[in-house]
C-alpha cells in the first residue's frame, strides 16, 4: 500500500512548503525507498502554460509537455525523477475532468456536486497517479508526497482539503501523514506562536489533524525551545512533531536541517516504514545519495572563489521567473567549485532609451554585464527589452566573453549576427513585427495561431548534432560526445530555413539540429571561448548532483578556460543524459504517441480529456 504525506500551509502562502516536501521526499529516499510527488495547485487554469513568469513564477515543462508549476521542478530536482503533467493537480483539470464525465453520461439521473463528486475525482486521480513508476527503477512508488498549494481556510482549496479529509479514511489512518507548513514571526527576537495556533485550529476545524508542524522562521535564528513547547501545548501536538526550519545559507541545506531534527524517525514510526521491503540495491543507492549530498552541501561552505554571472532577462522582478536557470547555475557552480555571483539586468535598461531617461540606471545595468564573467540570456516572450539583450549579446561576441543564449537568447543570437556581420540592419524576428522584410526568426507552421494554451512546441525533444562537429563542438563534448541528445522545448517560433545558408556561410555554425535536419537548435562560434545557443530549455532538465551540460560548460568558461577543459573532459567520460533510457525515443514517438513514453516508458490508460492541454 502506497503511504502519501500531504504538506499544506498556513498563514501566509510562498514561504517553502515545496523545498520542504521535496527536502522530506529526498530524505526518504535516502533511505532506500522510492518517491513520487504531486502538487496541487487551487487555481481554475488547467494548467501553468498561460500565466506570465511574474504572475506565479516559471512555467515548468516536463517530458510529456506538460506546462506545470515551478514546485515540479523542485520535486525532480530533488529526487531525480521524471514527472508527468498527471502530477500537477489543479481545479481547472478537476472540474474538465467530472464535466466531461458528466456529458458521457456516467453521472446519468444524479444531481453532480462538490461532494461527493468533485472530492472523488480528486482522490481517484491521486491514487492513480501515486502508483506509476517515476524513477530507474521502473516499480511503483513506496510514499507519495502531495504539496497542497495555497493557505488553508483559501475559498479555492476547500474542496481540496474536503478530499484530504476523506483520503485519510480511505487509504487508512497508518498510510496517511500531514505536516503542515506555517509561518513563526520574528518581532524583534520574540518568536510569535498565535499564527500557528490560528491556522492549526483551523485546520483541525476542517477535520485534519496535523502530525507534524514546520515553523518556518523568515531568519537565520532557529526555534526556540520555548517557542517549540508552546506550540506543542496550543495545537494538541507532542513536541517532538514540531519542528523549525529557519533561514540557511542555500536550500540545500534544508533536508539535512529537517533529519538533525529526527523527522525520518517520526515518519518510519507514524507511517510504519519498516514494513515495506527495500532491496539491498536500493538501500546502497539511499545512502550513496545521503553521502553524496551532504558532500555536495559541506563543500558549498569553503568555497572562496567566485564565478560572477550577468542574467540579462525581462522578468527579473520576480526572481521566481527564473527559477530553474538559477538553478542550474547553482548546480554549475557547485561542480566547478565555485561561489555563484548573479547579476540581475532588467534587459530593457541596456537600452539607449534608458541613457536618455534613466543615466543612473543604464550605466549600473551596463556596469553589471561588463563586470561578469559571462553572459546569460534567458527564455522570454514578446518584443519588450529584446533590443537591450541583443547588445549584452553582440558585447558577449564581440569582446570573447562567455555566453550562454536559452530559447529567445538563441533566436536573438541569430538576429544579432544577421544585422552586425551579414549587415541585415532590419534583421528580426516575426513575433517583434509580422510585416519584416527580414524575418530571420518565424512563426512555426504547424502551430496555432488562435489557441494559446499547450500549442507550443513542447517536451521532450532530440536534436542530432552535424557531422564532423565532435572534433571541435563544445556542446557536443558537455553531453559526452553522443551524437543525439534530447531536452525539454517551449517555443513557437523558430530560425528562417530561408536564411540558414547565409548565416552558415558567414561563420554562425549550427551544430545541432533536428531529426530531419530541417530545425536550428544549437548554435556554436568556433573562434570564441564559449559562445552556444539552445532552442531548446536545458534548465529544465538539471540536477544537483548532474548539472545541466550547457550551463556547467558556460559556468566554468566564465570561471576560466582551464576549469573548462577539465569539465569538457570530465562530462566526456562521465556524463550520463538524466532522462530515463526509454524516453529518449526519435520525435515521431514523442509527438504521435506520447503516452508510449510519458512516465519512464510505462503507458498509461488515461482518457484524453484528462491528458490534453
Amino acid at each position: 500500500m502506497t503511504k502519501y504525506i500531504i504538506v499544506s500551509g498556513g498563514v501566509v502562502s510562498g514561504i517553502g512548503k515545496g523545498v520542504i516536501a521535496s527536502s522530506t521526499g529526498l530524505l526518504l529516499k535516502t533511505t532506500g525507498l522510492k518517491v513520487t510527488a504531486i502538487k496541487i495547485d487551487p487555481y481554475m487554469n488547467i494548467d501553468a502554460g498561460t500565466m506570465a513568469p511574474t504572475e506565479h513564477g516559471e512555467v515548468y515543462v516536463l517530458n510529456d509537455g506538460g506546462e506545470v508549476d515551478l514546485d515540479l521542478g523542485n520535486y525532480e530536482r530533488y529526487l531525480n525523477v521524471t514527472l508527468s503533467r498527471d502530477n500537477n493537480i489543479t481545479t481547472g483539470k478537476i472540474y474538465r475532468h467530472v464535466i466531461n464525465k458528466e456529458r458521457e453520461g456516467e453521472y446519468l439521473g444524479k444531481t453532480v456536486q462538490i461532494v461527493p463528486h468533485i472530492t472523488n475525482a480528486i482522490q481517484d486521480w491521486i491514487e492513480r497517479v501515486a502508483k506509476i513508476p517515476v524513477d530507474e527503477s521502473g516499480e511503483e512508488p513506496d510514499v507519495c508526497i502531495v504539496e497542497l498549494g495555497g493557505t488553508v481556510g483559501d475559498i479555492e482549496s476547500a474542496p481540496f482539503v474536503e478530499a484530504m479529509r476523506q483520503f485519510q479514511f480511505r487509504v487508512g489512518h497508518e498510510n496517511f501523514a500531514l505536516i503542515h507548513v506555517s509561518l513563526v514571526p520574528d518581532l524583534h527576537g520574540e518568536q510569535k506562536t498565535k499564527p500557528t495556533q490560528t491556522t492549526v485550529h483551523s485546520l483541525r476545524g476542517l477535520g485534519l489533524l496535523p502530525d507534524l508542524i514546520a515553523c518556518r522562521l523568515l531568519v537565520p535564528q532557529p526555534l526556540q525551545p520555548a517557542t517549540k513547547a508552546k506550540i506543542s501545548m496550543f495545537c494538541h501536538v507532542s513536541s517532538e512533531q514540531v519542528f523549525g526550519v529557519h533561514d540557511v545559507s542555500s536550500v540545500y541545506h534544508v533536508p539535512l536541517l529537517l533529519r538533525s531534527q529526527g523527522i525520518i524517525n517520526f515518519l518510519r514510526k507514524r507511517l510504519h516504514l519498516d514494513t515495506i521491503p527495500i532491496t539491498k540495491e536500493m538501500a546502497a543507492k539511499g545512502a550513496s545519495l545521503e553521502k553524496r549530498w551532504t558532500d555536495l552541501t559541506s563543500g558549498q561552505e569553503r568555497l572562496f572563489e567566485t564565478v560572477t554571472i550577468a542574467l540579462v532577462g525581462k522578468y527579473t522582478d520576480l526572481k521566481d521567473s527564473y527559477m530553474s536557470v538559477t538553478k542550474s547555475l547553482e548546480h554549475s557552480a557547485f561542480r566547478v567549485h565555485r561561489k555563484l555571483i548573479i547579476n540581475w539586468v532588467e534587459s530593457s535598461d541596456l537600452e539607449p532609451e534608458t541613457q536618455e531617461s534613466n543615466p543612473a540606471k543604464y550605466h549600473d545595468a551596463w556596469r553589471a554585464v561588463v563586470g561578469a564573467g559571462g553572459i546569460l540570456v534567458p527564455g522570454g516572450f514578446g518584443n519588450r527589452g529584446t533590443e537591450g539583450m541583443i547588445l549584452a549579446i553582440k558585447y558577449a561576441r564581440e569582446q570573447n566573453i562567455p555566453f550562454l543564449g536559452i530559447c529567445l537568447g538563441f533566436q536573438l543570437a541569430v538576429i544579432e549576427w544577421a544585422r552586425h556581420v551579414l549587415e541585415i540592419h532590419d534583421a528580426t524576428s516575426s513575433e517583434f513585427d509580422a510585416d519584416a522584410k527580414h524575418p530571420v526568426i518565424i512563426f512555426m507552421p504547424e502551430i496555432s495561431r488562435t489557441h494559446m494554451g499547450g500549442t507550443m512546441r513542447l517536451g521532450l525533444r532530440p536534436t542530432v548534432f552535424e557531422e564532423g562537429t565532435e572534433s571541435w563542438s563544445q556542446a557536443r563534448k558537455l553531453y559526452g560526445g553522443a551524437d543525439k541528445i534530447w531536452e525539454r522545448h517551449r517555443h513557437r517560433y523558430e530560425v528562417n530555413p530561408k536564411y540558414v545558408e547565409q548565416l552558415t556561410n558567414s561563420g554562425l555554425i549550427f551544430s545541432g539540429k533536428d531529426e530531419k535536419g530541417e530545425r536550428m537548435q544549437i548554435l556554436e562560434l568556433r573562434d570564441h571561448p564559449y559562445f552556444l545557443g539552445l532552442q531548446a530549455h536545458p534548465e529544465f532538465c538539471t540536477r544537483p548532483l548532474n548539472p545541466s551540460p550547457p550551463f556547467l560548460g558556460f559556468v566554468a568558461a566564465s570561471a576560466s578556460p582551464q576549469v573548462l577543459t577539465e569539465e569538457l573532459e570530465h562530462q566526456r567520460l562521465k556524463f550520463k543524459p538524466p532522462h530515463p533510457a526509454d524516453a529518449m525515443v526519435s520525435e515521431a514517438i514523442l509527438r504521435h504517441d506520447v503516452s508510449e513514453v510519458r512516465v519512464n516508458g510505462t503507458a498509461l490508460n488515461v482518457a484524453a480529456s484528462e491528458t490534453s492541454t
